[in-house]
This record gives C-alpha cells, sequence and structure tokens, in this order.
C-alpha cells in the first residue's frame, strides 16, 4: 500500500512528466481499430509505428 507521501509524488510526476493523447476511430477507420485490438499493447504498437515515420522523415537510422 503507497503512503500519502508516495500517492502526492505519483500524482505530481504524471503532472508533469507523462503526456496523453487521446485517439478516436470513425467508423471508415474501423478496421484500423479492429487490427489495433489485435495487438499484444496498443501504446506498444501506436509508439513504434511513430518512432518508424519519424525515421523516415528524418532520414536516419536511428
Amino acid at each position: 500500500m503507497a503512503t500519502d507521501a508516495q500517492k502526492r509524488a505519483n500524482a505530481k510526476y504524471k503532472r508533469d512528466k507523462v503526456k496523453q493523447v487521446v485517439v478516436t476511430f470513425s467508423p471508415v477507420d474501423a478496421e484500423l481499430y479492429e487490427w489495433l485490438g489485435t495487438q499484444p499493447s496498443k501504446a506498444g504498437t501506436i509508439k513504434r509505428l511513430l518512432r518508424e515515420e519519424m525515421r523516415r522523415q528524418l532520414g536516419n537510422g536511428r
């Protein structure tokens, strides 16, 4: 069980450091939503795809 101080520290960290994006899928994008649902990690898949696209656009092999 976390102490009150740990809970406050965690809340402060999330407030200051963690960023969140909400993505909505319209019926036109249903196949994207369904495919994403089959992946082991939705967030991991989205981050991987973003990193791949960044590498393509920036033209480096990082």
